[in-house]
C-alpha cells in the first residue's frame, strides 16, 4: 500500500503548483479565470473554516480549563502567553528599524510621489473602547461575527463556571467533551482539503496580483520579508530550542504546513485548526494550545510590527522626514502596545499603521502609496503571527510542564 503523503507536503506541492498555474495565467492574459473559476473555491475553503473556528475556539478552550481543573493554571497560562507576545513583538520592531533604516540609508526605498494619495482611515476609539468591546452584550453575535476576543472571553466565562459548580456541572462535562469530540472529527476533514484552497488562492493572487502590482515597491517589500525570515531563524528558533528544547529544523518542519496555508490565506483565524494540528504533532499540550493559539490569532502581531516599521521608514523618506532616536522609541512603544490594542478589529494592520503614523504626525493619507500591495505584505505577516503563535504554544506548554518529547 502507498503511503500517504503527509499534510505539509501536499500544501507545499499545492503551493508551488498554485505558482506555477498563476505565472501562467498571467502571461497568458487569464487572470480574470483565476478570480472568476478558481478563487471562489478557495473562499469555499476559506467560510468552510471561518465555520468551524468558532466552535473550535469555543469548545476547545473550555475543555481545556475544565481539564486544567484550576482557574490559577488559566491564569498562569494567561500571563506567561502574553508576556511572550510583548516581547516577542517589540523584537520584531526593532528588527523592522533596524532594516528599515538600513535600506534606507543605502538609498534603496522609492520616494514616490504623494501628490493626490488619500487614505481614509479606518476610525479607533482608544484602548478604553477596545477594552469595553471585549465583553459580549450578545452571545449569539459574538459568534455569528466570529469577534474571537469575545468568544475567548465567553469560553473563560463558562469555563470557570462549570468549574466553580463542581459536581453539579457534570453534564455540561460531558456534554462540552462530547460536543469536541465530533468538531475535532469535522475540523480534521475541513484541514484535510487546505491543498485545495492553498492551490486556488496563490494561482489567483500570482496571477491578478504578485506580478503586476510589485513596481517600484519591490525593494520595500524586500526589507519586510528579509525581516520576516530573520524574525522568524533568530527569535523563534531560539526560543523554541532555549525553552522547549526543540531543534529550529524540527520546529519550522512541523510548523510548515500552518506557515503555507496562512501565507496563502492571509487568514490568522482561519490558520487556527492547521495550527492546532502541528502544535499537537510537535508535542505541545493540547489545553495550552486550546488556549494560546485563539488568543494568539487576535494580539499577536509580530509581522504586523515589522511590517508597521518598514512601512513608517517608507513613508517618512516619502514625506521627507528623518526619523531621530526618540521616533525610533516611540514606534517600537506605540506598535507593541497598539497589537494589544486593535486586537480583533478588522484590517488591524492598517489601523495600526494609522495610530503609528499619527503618534510621528505623518500624514495618515500617505498609506494609499502601499494600499495596492498590501495583499503581499500581508501574507508575510500573517505567516509570521502564525509561526509566533505556534512558538509560543510549545514554550508555554514546556513552562507548564506539559511538553510532550516526540520523535
Amino acid at each position: 500500500m502507498k503511503k500517504k503523503l503527509s499534510l505539509p507536503v501536499q500544501i507545499f506541492i499545492a503551493l508551488l503548483l498554485g505558482i506555477v498555474v498563476g505565472l501562467i495565467c498571467y502571461f497568458a492574459g487569464l487572470g480574470d479565470f483565476t478570480a472568476n473559476y478558481l478563487k471562489p473555491f478557495g473562499d469555499i475553503f476559506v467560510n468552510l473554516l471561518k465555520f468551524i473556528v468558532v466552535p473550535v475556539v469555543l469548545f476547545s478552550m473550555i475543555d481545556g480549563i475544565i481539564s486544567m481543573g484550576d482557574m490559577r493554571k488559566v491564569g498562569s497560562v494567561a500571563w506567561k502567553t502574553i508576556v511572550y507576545f510583548m516581547c516577542t513583538t517589540a523584537i520584531a520592531c526593532v528588527i523592522g528599524l533596524i532594516l528599515a533604516n538600513l535600506f534606507n540609508g543605502a538609498g534603496l526605498f522609492p520616494t514616490l510621489s504623494t501628490e493626490g494619495v488619500t487614505y481614509e482611515a479606518s476610525e479607533f476609539g482608544g484602548f478604553m473602547s477596545v477594552l469595553v468591546s471585549i465583553f459580549p452584550s450578545n452571545m449569539w453575535v459574538s459568534f455569528t461575527e466570529a469577534n474571537m476576543l469575545q468568544v475567548i472571553v465567553i469560553a473563560l466565562f463558562f469555563g470557570g463556571a462549570i468549574l466553580a459548580a463542581g459536581e453539579k456541572a457534570k453534564l455540561c462535562r460531558d456534554i462540552v467533551t462530547s460536543f469536541y469530540a465530533v468538531i475535532e472529527r469535522l475540523m480534521a476533514f475541513i484541514i484535510s482539503l487546505s491543498p485545495i484552497g492553498v492551490f486556488t488562492y496563490m494561482s489567483w493572487v500570482v496571477a491578478t496580483q504578485g506580478v503586476e502590482i510589485l513596481g517600484s515597491l519591490a525593494l520595500v517589500i524586500l526589507c519586510a520579508y528579509i525581516g520576516y525570515v530573520v524574525h522568524a531563524v533568530v527569535v523563534y528558533s531560539s526560543a523554541v530550542r532555549v525553552f522547549a528544547g526543540i531543534s529550529p529544523l524540527r520546529f519550522f518542519k512541523g510548523a510548515s504546513a500552518a506557515m503555507m496555508f496562512a501565507f496563502s490565506t492571509t487568514s490568522s483565524a482561519a490558520t487556527i485548526p492547521v495550527s492546532k494540528e502541528c502544535a499537537d504533532e510537535m508535542g505541545a499540550d493540547q489545553d495550552v494550545a486550546a488556549f494560546v493559539l485563539p488568543l494568539g490569532a487576535t494580539i499577536n502581531m509580530d509581522g504586523t510590527a515589522i511590517y508597521q516599521c518598514v512601512a513608517t521608514i517608507f513613508l517618512a523618506t516619502c514625506a521627507g522626514m528623518h526619523l531621530g532616536l526618540g521616533q525610533m522609541v516611540t514606534i517600537v512603544i506605540t506598535a507593541t502596545l497598539a497589537s494589544i490594542g486593535t486586537a480583533g478589529t478588522p484590517g488591524a494592520g492598517m489601523v495600526m499603521l494609522t495610530m503609528v503614523l499619527t503618534a510621528l504626525n505623518i500624514p495618515v493619507d500617505y498609506i494609499g502609496l502601499i494600499v495596492a500591495v498590501d495583499r503581499l505584505f500581508d501574507m508575510g505577516r500573517t505567516c509570521m503571527n502564525v509561526t509566533g503563535d505556534i512558538s509560543c504554544t510549545l514554550c508555554v506548554s514546556k513552562w507548564e510542564g506539559k511538553l510532550v518529547k516526540k520523535n
